[in-house]
């Protein structure tokens, strides 16, 4: 029999909550995916036995290419271990007001969508309590879309949910910021559901980094994934950093020299172009403290 293809919501201990011919079921590997290094997490699409579809666990056979990986630096700092896979792209989810905008938070989860490829939306929430206007001019040079959203009155609703129809999207922010919301405006419950989900993937877990996806009636899948700032900062080096902020990686070539960290050196083109107002002062800021904590992180020979 040809394997079927079935996509993973959650992994739950050895075994996995999978979504398989429309119906979510429990599966587990089998055979040579077994004994295979790779292990399959949230987002994955795995074959399945088919002769195996009326038992009460299904067999994965093998896990398929991924286009992405979200992926964490491993307790002992050594390597990386996977997130969530196939991901197309990371949303974050930051308040205009009550409570008031981290900028560096935002940078910070911005620095782990790019470190991991992966594009990033940020959608402004609760724009009917503040105006967007300090994010807005904060992330004005990076190129990154802006989208200004409200629960309570419908702003933004419906681009919002064009922009999750038929993708995995990975929802971030901090708390308090209305993703739950958003998403329940969008389609009622589904903030409950994600949260209730993850309270049963986690069960007993010492992790909090474990990935879980929800599928939207729309199509397409929100990924909630706990610890989510903590996933790919760890994996830069503050050599790469720069390269990571978009409106500094192209200034970075021109700087005076090949190491310049961008803080203080002479002829440094980022430092010219933050005087010059081309680069915001508060973005330079956040690269400034994410620099400061990966230089506090040991070397890869240490």
């Amino acid at each position: 029999m040809t394997p079927e293809v079935a996509v993973v919501l959650a992994r739950d201990g050895g075994a996995y909550r999978i979504l398989y011919r429309g119906q979510e079921r429990t599966a587990v590997l089998r055979g040579t995916a077994r004994r295979d290094s790779t292990r399959a997490v949230a987002g994955d699409r795995v074959t399945i036995d088919p002769a195996t579809a009326e038992e009460e666990t299904l067999a994965i056979t093998g896990v398929e290419p991924r286009s992405s990986l979200l992926a964490r630096r491993t307790p002992e700092g050594r390597g990386a271990r996977p997130v969530a896979a196939n991901v197309d792209q990371v949303m974050v989810v930051i308040a205009s007001a009550d409570p008031d905008p981290i900028l560096q938070l935002i940078d910070r989860l911005l620095v782990v969508a790019e470190a991991n490829e992966i594009p990033a939306i940020v959608v402004v929430n609760k724009v009917d309590v503040a105006p967007p206007d300090a994010i807005v001019s904060h992330l004005a040079a990076t190129g990154y879309p802006v989208l200004p959203t409200a629960a309570n009155e419908g702003i933004g609703i419906a681009e919002l949910g064009k922009q999750l129809a038929g993708k995995v999207t990975v929802m971030t922010g901090p708390s308090g910021a209305g993703k739950s919301s958003l998403l329940n405006v969008i389609e009622p419950g589904l903030g409950l559901r994600i949260g209730a989900i993850s309270v049963k993937a986690r069960r007993g877990r010492h992790t909090t980094t474990t990935a879980v996806m929800v599928p939207l009636a729309a199509g397409g899948f929100v990924v909630d994934t706990p610890g989510f700032s903590e996933v790919g900062v760890w994996d830069v080096t503050k050599y790469e950093l720069a390269a990571l902020f978009p409106e500094m990686a192209s200034l970075a070539e021109g700087c005076r020299f090949g190491d310049c960290r961008h803080r203080h050196e002479p002829g440094c083109a980022v430092l010219g172009a933050v005087a010059a107002g081309e680069v915001p002062a508060s973005r330079h800021e956040g690269y400034l403290a994410i620099l400061a904590e990966l230089e506090g992180l040991p070397e890869s020979w240490e």
